[in-house]
């Protein structure tokens, strides 16, 4: 965690905020730090009432309501290692088996750094599809969108990494990436304090090769990653600038309270870049809460795009405040690498969204 980052986005206890009351937190133990960076550490609450605490790990704070319970669930995740030879995590993966989750966090490390490194990977092939769909995909949302005002940026979903650190190169103002998958942010964090990729890179069922390189961004001191939800960001309205966040929409729990966060948290004239393949499942979200995709008997037949177009157009009796629609592309393509001989086409709505309202 930077200090920078703490000190200018003054983040919030996000067992509070669940309850309606905002209090800031304040670094209560630094245990390990390299420069301003905090490796090891603790925030705390700084509310006498409340007092709770939230852990820093490899450089990442936890801040999430219910910490204790996000800890309990993402134990193996926190402690996992990733200083075995690829020789030894050959051997595990054999023995845990397809499904394990071990091997399925190799699966998802591999497909988003592979679209989000490979392309500085001298070892990549020169061949289609390539990486980089984060990286087209932001800037042409940041076309869509045009300028915004000075301030801080958000990327809500950073995954591993890359997209925070493209955006620091395209705007001026800090740069926060945050998410809730321990094992992506992980990585993420790496690259930010070693300056180094390395990911587990899938070549077919269970069989893996190790990649390892650099990576280092001429702006990456203005980027930080934290763990936080989507859905309750600890940060007081009207924090940031921009805000980014790509193929989130239809992975949390509740996509509407999700787009009303995105306003929340946007200053006036502040700005949004959003995508989404509308690739819905019952495991992430309720099918209650789905925007589109069912209920074909609707009078949008079960489309998305119109739905969503009427959230921020102001048309919906529902309309989203806060937002306004500016631009879009509703055919946005992002391939998703799955192993050496299988990749898969998303064709993603892309979103630019002005805070307030026309």
């Amino acid at each position: 965690m930077r200090r920078r980052h703490f000190d200018a986005l003054r983040p919030l206890c996000p067992n509070c905020r669940s309850q309606g009351v905002e209090s800031a937190l304040r670094i209560g133990a630094v245990a390990r730090e390299r420069g301003s960076l905090v490796l090891e550490g603790a925030l705390h609450c700084s509310r006498a009432g409340c007092q709770a605490e939230y852990p820093i790990i490899d450089g990442v704070p936890i801040l999430v309501a219910g910490v204790r319970a996000f800890i309990t669930d993402n134990l193996l995740y926190l402690l996992a290692r990733d200083d075995l030879s690829s020789h030894a995590e050959s051997m595990l993966g054999d023995g845990s088996g397809p499904g394990s989750a071990f091997n399925t966090t190799r699966q998802f490390l591999s497909s988003y750094a592979w679209d989000h490194y490979a392309d500085l990977d001298p070892q990549e092939p020169a061949s289609e599809p390539r990486p980089g769909a984060v990286i087209r995909t932001l800037d042409r949302g940041l076309e869509l969108l045009g300028g915004v005002p000075e301030g801080p940026a958000i990327e809500i979903g950073c995954s591993v990494g890359r997209t925070s650190f493209e955006m620091a190169a395209r705007h001026r103002g800090l740069v926060l990436g945050v998410d809730v998958n321990v094992s992506m942010i992980r990585l993420a964090a790496r690259v930010l304090v070693e300056g180094e990729v390395r990911y587990p890179r899938r070549q077919v069922g269970i069989v893996f090769e190790r990649r390892t390189l650099p990576a280092r961004f001429p702006d990456a001191d203005r980027v930080d990653f934290w763990i936080a939800d989507a859905l309750a960001l600890p940060f007081a309205d009207a924090t940031f600038a921009l805000a980014v966040s790509l193929n989130v929409l239809d992975c949390v729990p509740a996509p509407y309270a999700f787009l009303g966060e995105i306003a929340r948290v946007l200053a006036g004239g502040g700005g949004a870049v959003l995508s989404t393949p509308y690739d819905w499942s019952p495991g992430a979200t309720p099918v209650e809460a789905w925007i589109g995709g069912h209920s074909q008997r609707g009078p949008n037949r079960g489309a998305a795009e119109p739905f969503v177009r009427s959230l921020l157009d102001g048309t919906h009796p529902q309309a989203v405040p806060g937002l306004r629609l500016v631009g879009e592309d509703a055919d946005s393509p992002w391939h998703v690498r799955l192993h050496a001989r299988s990749t898969m086409l998303y064709r993603n709505h892309l979103l630019a969204l002005r805070a307030g309202r026309a």
